[in-house]
């Protein structure tokens, strides 16, 4: 053995004295192309740094093999982020794995090695060399470049999502955007509403999240606006902060009130970011909007034109209810076209894959241009309790399924809520207040519904009243008299007699 390292040493000497290393260089070159132009696999890099900036994509592979396609692999790093809620798990160092996508299986290795030399960079770069290595099989390598590697992208934008604390934003006077972590609990589940109803708006949200490719081919902005009507506690918070735990979005609450001009209004849009949703609650009443000026002129001026001030009839009257006080800090000069360019406009383009809401309690209060589509493209009714919400309630307060209630109980609160119109709130609050006791609980919510709904046929039988008289009323010929009207002096003297 000692001989045999020796003439191994002696020819190894002899390689290095007669071949340069130029020669040996392109030797290994060549062999490297002859063994890749037989194998029947190619091979990807994907390294951590590329030259001195860092390389999103081994970021996004990082983050893709931490779900459930690296649970093969025998052995993980653990992590937790410093604002994740979650722990992850990703590939070990020179570890591999197998990954299958449409029926085609690639494989993935994390490769690990020491840095040889540092050289020069403005930043200092770490020890070790990582990157990812693909590995497939020649007649799969357009499928991996084509639409692999954004379906790996897209999965690990998801998961950073879903790992992240979504934040809620509000605006204030001085501070264009002040952000607190959202933590509301409402999800579709939880939402009480009728399934068939939820199950059209999660499908729109599916649609809008996935249709990037579908917006640019159109020619369309990727956005899309709902407007949530309804009386006062029909659940329009609630499905806002459904909404963001769906798709992961961010919330950000705008306060028209606090908001002075159109420039701001449109500072405050450009400064929020993709995936989110952009709220303006009660908007009936942050602003008050009033119909077009039919009439062109509202006043008189010389040779019948608007004087100075008079808004043309293609404006719109708009003013911003203040906090009030004598100060201007209460004034606003934001005009409903500033609101709808805010929403419909050149400047709502400037940004990708963000929706807006707006909530309103009497929707015939909007002007008819902020309704249309391509501003608001879905209206969701939040009515009142029907039976299929009132199912999820008490499946959520309660802990009761359909199959727990007495037939009897199931068909009278089914006939009860159906007259009583109960927002939700309502209903929640008797559920609340007898939660310990779950039989109670169901008597006395009946109890209210069967009180609601007698209410309500009182309330419309009078209503029925006061509209027959008003029609016997206007239905009645008027008084008329023969006599002609007395002299002022001889019925004052009637009058003294």
């Amino acid at each position: 053995m000692a001989s045999m390292m020796g003439v191994l040493a002696f020819f190894q000497t002899l390689l290095h004295t007669v071949f340069p290393p130029e020669l040996r260089f392109a030797a290994v070159k060549f062999l490297h192309r002859l063994r890749g132009y037989f194998s029947s696999h190619c091979h990807y890099d994907i390294t951590e740094i590329d030259g001195v900036n860092t390389n999103e994509l081994y970021n996004a592979v990082q983050l893709y093999l931490s779900s459930s396609a690296s649970i093969s692999a025998t052995r993980l790093s653990l992590t937790r982020g410093l604002n994740s809620s979650s722990i992850t798990f990703a590939l070990s160092n020179n570890d591999r794995l197998i990954d299958r996508y449409r029926g085609t299986a690639v494989e993935w290795e994390h490769v690990v090695t020491q840095r040889q030399g540092q050289s020069f960079s403005w930043r200092p770069l770490p020890e070790e060399r990582r990157g990812f290595t693909l590995r497939v099989q020649k007649k799969n390598r357009h499928l991996v470049l084509n639409s692999y590697l954004d379906f790996v992208v897209g999965k690990a934008n998801e998961i950073r999502r879903k790992n992240q604390d979504r934040l809620l934003y509000t605006n204030s006077r001085g501070h264009p955007w002040e952000s607190v972590p959202f933590k509301h609990p409402s999800t579709f589940e939880t939402l009480a509403m009728d399934p068939a109803k939820k199950s059209e708006i999660m499908a729109d949200l599916n649609d809008f999240a996935d249709g990037e490719a579908f917006y640019q081919r159109t020619g369309r902005a990727w956005k899309r606006g709902y407007l949530l009507f309804g009386p006062p506690g029909t659940g329009k918070s609630s499905m806002i902060a459904a909404m963001a735990n769906y798709l992961g979005y961010d919330i950000y609450d705008l306060e028209l009130t606090e908001v002075s001009t159109n420039s701001e209004l449109r500072k405050l849009l450009m400064k929020t970011t993709s995936k989110s949703i952009i709220v303006i609650e009660d908007i009936d009443c942050s602003i008050n909007l009033t119909n077009r000026n039919n009439n062109g002129c509202s006043g008189r001026g010389h040779g019948g034109g608007c004087s100075s001030g008079i808004r043309s009839s293609f404006q719109y009257d708009v003013t911003v209810s203040g906090g009030g006080g004598g100060d201007d800090s209460g004034s606003s000069s934001i005009t409903l076209s500033g609101l709808l360019n805010f929403t419909d406009g050149l400047w709502s383009c400037c940004g990708s894959e963000r929706i807006f809401v707006f909530t309103t309690n009497h929707v015939g209060k909007l002007d008819r241009a902020l309704l249309r589509s391509g501003r608001m493209d879905m209206h969701i009714n939040m009515s009142y309790c029907s039976f299929a919400a009132l199912k999820i309630l008490l499946r959520n307060y309660l802990g009761y399924e359909e199959c727990d209630l007495e037939k009897e109980v199931a068909e009278g609160l089914e006939e009860a809520v159906a007259e009583a119109e109960m927002t939700p709130a309502e209903i929640s609050e008797v559920l609340i207040k007898n939660r310990r006791d779950k039989k109670k609980a169901v008597a006395e919510l009946l109890e209210a519904l069967r009180a609601a709904a007698e209410e309500r046929k009182r309330m419309k039988l009078r209503e029925i009243d006061v509209d027959e008289e008003e029609k016997r009323t206007l239905d009645s010929p008027p008084q008329s008299s023969d006599r002609t009207p007395e002299n002022f002096d001889d019925k004052c003297d009637r009058e003294q007699r």
